[in-house]
């Protein structure tokens, strides 16, 4: 049993850690035979009811999975800053709601319509939910699929006086379960443990795809890295295994600049102290970047991002602002540098290609994963775990569902 007083840092060889992590295959909680789980059942989630509140674990009922669901009970749910973002009221919506969507854990109830998963497999649950067909999934942009999956007046999840509660993120995995779309997982090895499992859901996806599918860098690029986070440290990954030839960090805390560049990073740069403008030019020969990437919601760093740029340059915005957050930018110098500015939702990933080649590079020692997670909690204690992942200390904070 993890202890509740204490936030656990690089503990990977501590047995009772191990045993949090399920590192030896299926937990003993789920080793006995699954019941069938064809049926709404009950369930503890980390209910917000009001925006900048701690949440509130409460019993909920899940519906009962639909032809293409599944349902998975969760080992392992890891935070995002969006689910911080959600929970403070940066992009409003509906309450009450259960938050999170980097998952992982072991399916418990498959739909009718399901054929190629079933209870007992280990798999990774995301909020990227594509129909595959419209014409959004069939340009590689399955994060913005057009198709309309849930069904009118369809609720997932009720609080115990029998009142809707929303599935935030498509996905609500600060809960014990979860029920999702079949094109939401991705089926894994039951040896990859939960917590890495986990971070592979949308950090992991949304800043390496942004380097490797949106703006599929040309080898011996001059990259620039806006936020040295979870997403942006992915970026910088994804940069070193395409081989830029500069790959900058930008942050304003010095432990994530020194995580930078043991992600790959080849120079750091506090721009809390200085204006990274210059520097940029001086480290690549006075051309700037070619690709400039901001991994943090700030209208801010966007706007640096665009000087920062090369002729010919590429400004990729990874992070989102809170809502109603607006830049301003010089279309003259754009237009006459022949400059990009694109967006990039979870990194345009296809799951189903982007992670198993993802664990591949993880199992070769290429992709950094376990140097992500820097904290990790107990389910129950959610509200000191989204406390730790706002402060910006760490890099990763993984909640641990721990079973006996």
């Amino acid at each position: 049993m993890l202890d509740k007083r204490v936030r656990l840092r690089h503990m990977q060889s501590d047995d009772q850690l191990a045993k949090g992590r399920h590192v030896d295959g299926t937990p003993a909680w789920l080793r006995a035979s699954i019941p069938d789980l064809l049926a709404e059942t009950t369930m503890r989630a980390a209910v917000c009811r009001r925006f900048g509140h701690p949440f509130l674990l409460e019993d909920v009922t899940l519906a009962a999975p639909g032809p293409d669901d599944v349902t998975v009970r969760l080992g392992a749910t890891s935070i995002c800053h969006s689910d911080i973002i959600f929970a403070d009221g940066g992009w409003g919506g509906d309450l009450p709601a259960v938050y999170g969507h980097e998952g992982a854990g072991v399916i418990e109830a498959v739909g009718s319509a399901v054929g190629d998963v079933a209870p007992g497999d280990h798999v990774i649950v995301t909020m990227v939910r594509s129909c595959g067909g419209c014409a959004c999934c069939t340009r590689g942009l399955r994060g913005c699929c057009e198709h309309t999956f849930d069904r009118p007046g369809h609720v997932r999840i009720t609080d115990r006086s029998g009142q809707p509660v929303v599935q935030g993120l498509k996905t609500a995995a600060f809960a014990e379960r979860t029920t999702v779309h079949r094109s939401q997982i991705v089926r894994v090895d039951p040896d990859l443990p939960f917590d890495v499992a986990a971070v592979l859901a949308c950090g992991v996806i949304t800043g390496f795809g942004a380097v490797a599918n949106s703006a599929d860098i040309r080898q011996d690029s001059h990259v620039v890295v806006i936020g040295a986070g979870g997403v942006g440290l992915n970026c910088i990954q994804a940069a070193r295994l395409r081989d830029a030839r500069r790959i900058i960090a930008i942050d304003r805390a010095a432990g994530r600049l020194e995580a930078a560049l043991a992600f790959g990073a080849t120079d750091g740069i506090d721009a809390g102290k200085t204006d990274p403008a210059p520097l940029v030019r001086d480290l690549t020969d006075g051309r700037g970047a070619d690709y400039v990437f901001v991994a943090v919601g700030a209208g801010a760093a966007i706007e640096s991002a665009l000087g920062l740029l090369a002729p010919g340059g590429m400004a990729v915005l990874v992070g989102m602002p809170e809502t109603g957050v607006s830049v301003t930018v010089d279309p003259i110098a754009i237009a006459n540098g022949s400059q990009r500015v694109v967006g990039s939702k979870l990194g345009d990933a296809d799951i189903g290609r982007d992670i198993p080649a993802l664990i591949d590079l993880y199992r070769q020692g290429l992709l950094k994963l376990d140097e992500l997670i820097t904290d990790r909690f107990r389910f129950e204690d959610i509200n000191q775990a989204m406390l730790a992942a706002k402060s910006g200390a760490g890099l990763k904070t993984v909640l641990l569902f721990d079973r006996d």
